[in-house]
């Protein structure tokens, strides 16, 4: 099922029941057998994976499929899981190698503006909404401008919400690596942005 109908689903039908369980936990039900616990992982992190591919892709449709992807992954490699770090390091890293062996699979390099598939309202817009709306494809077209290890750390800590110590874990760094790299990511977005903005990067 597409990510996209499976929203637009569960919104008709209302939240789903909480299920208190850890992801960890889930996650080990799932390694020994019963998938079922697969669904709630998945309304759990469906949004959030979508989120993350999507400001690295830029593209809706390539981002829905990654999503699956990660999933059909958790599924084929359950038997991996180890269980000592937290989940969401392990589903992570499943979505950065998902998103790594789409680039390599890709043939031809697709520019930023061609990737780039939100459709316009057809209502009048107030200038302040177009104005934000521009702002953030900028700020889509700044980050597509770096390069992916600096776009993935910039993602995962100032969108994505992760600690410094947890995408140390992901990126098997030192902490003090992390910060570096958000540093100088965060000041290579900023000259990007200011030159998209018409201005004269110095």
């Amino acid at each position: 099922m597409k990510i996209r109908s499976y929203i637009l689903k569960r919104l008709k039908q209302g939240r789903a029941p909480v299920n208190k369980a850890t992801d960890n936990n889930l996650m080990q039900q799932v390694k020994d057998g019963n998938v079922e616990k697969m669904a709630i992982l998945f309304e759990r992190y469906h949004v959030m994976l979508y989120n993350f591919f999507l400001r690295l892709t830029s593209n809706r449709s390539i981002s829905e499929d990654l999503v699956q992807d990660v999933f059909i992954r958790i599924l084929k490699y359950r038997s991996s899981y180890k269980g000592q770090n937290k989940f969401i390091i392990w589903l992570y890293r499943i979505a950065r190698n998902t998103h790594i062996d789409y680039l390599r699979k890709r043939k031809d390099e697709v520019s930023f503006g061609e990737q780039w598939d939100e459709v316009p309202s057809q209502e009048p817009t107030p200038p302040e909404k177009v104005e934000q709306a521009q702002e953030i494809v900028r700020l889509s077209q700044a980050l597509a401008k770096l390069p992916l290890k600096k776009r993935e750390v910039l993602i995962l800590s100032r969108f994505q919400n992760l600690k410094y110590k947890e995408i140390a874990e992901l990126l098997d760094c030192q902490i003090g690596t992390v910060k570096a790299n958000i540093h100088r990511a965060t000041k290579e977005l900023g000259k990007a942005y200011f030159e998209l903005s018409g201005g004269i990067a110095s």
